[in-house]
Parts: structure tokens; C-alpha cells; sequence
């Protein structure tokens, strides 16, 4: 199987690879440690990592703190350059929202130690956690 396998639609490659051809993750050891954390999803069910994709699979990869949803356009088994992994696939991921719309993290002052009790209350009402 050549680079780009073009000519035969009934190629497959190993998701782990592919994620990595495409650049949608660094190296091919991260696509294969999120394959084996869950982060990795094959028209919906979770990807082990030697699971073989073929072009019209919707591959949905949550990296780097967001979600990716692609479709396999073309199947790759070796990196290529970036213009050439960008027709690989579609992108569908959803953009993302707002940022008024984004929670805010709650930032103390420096040197301000550990919250109170009255304090760590407070923050877990604000995010919505109840505690026993």
C-alpha cells in the first residue's frame, strides 16, 4: 500500500496511523495512548488502536482539550506534508463557543494559600457539585 492509496476505495489503515498521517495528533504513540484511553472513536464506537479505517468513517479524536470529527476522506499510512493530509479528511468538528460563553476558572491572588472551608463551598456551588 502506497502513502496516498488513491486508486483502491477498499483500503483500510490502522486508525493509529492515520491519525497520525493526518497530523491530527503529533506522534504515533499519542494516537495509540488515546486509541487505549477512549479518546479515540470509529462511527461512534470506541477504537482500539489497530482498528482499520476506510474512507466514509467518521473519526472523532478528543486531544489537546477538544474534539476533532473528521470523516476519512482518503486512507494514509505514511506522514505527509500538511497540504496533503488536509485532503485526507473532512472537517466537521463543531466550532467552538463563544468565549463569554466559557466558564471562567477561578483564579486566587498569589500567596493567598489554600481556599477556606466557607470558600471551597462557595467554588463547588459555583460549578454545580454537590457534596454529601
Amino acid at each position: 500500500m502506497t502513502a496516498t492509496d488513491e486508486a483502491n476505495p477498499n483500503a483500510t489503515a490502522r486508525v493509529d496511523s492515520w491519525i497520525w498521517a493526518v497530523r491530527l495528533t503529533k506522534t504515533r504513540s499519542q494516537a495509540a495512548t488515546a486509541c487505549r484511553a477512549g479518546h479515540v472513536r470509529v462511527n461512534g464506537d470506541r477504537a482500539k488502536p489497530a482498528q482499520a479505517v476506510k474512507p466514509g468513517d467518521e473519526v472523532r479524536v478528543f486531544h489537546a482539550g477538544r474534539e476533532r470529527v473528521v470523516e476519512v476522506k482518503r486512507v494514509l499510512t505514511k506522514r505527509v506534508g500538511a497540504p496533503v493530509a488536509a485532503e485526507a479528511y473532512t472537517d466537521k468538528t463543531p466550532p467552538p463557543p463563544p468565549r463569554e460563553h466559557v466558564a471562567l476558572a477561578g483564579v486566587r491572588d498569589r500567596g493567598a494559600g489554600r481556599p477556606t472551608k466557607r470558600e471551597r463551598r462557595e467554588l463547588d456551588q459555583l460549578r454545580g457539585a454537590r457534596r454529601p
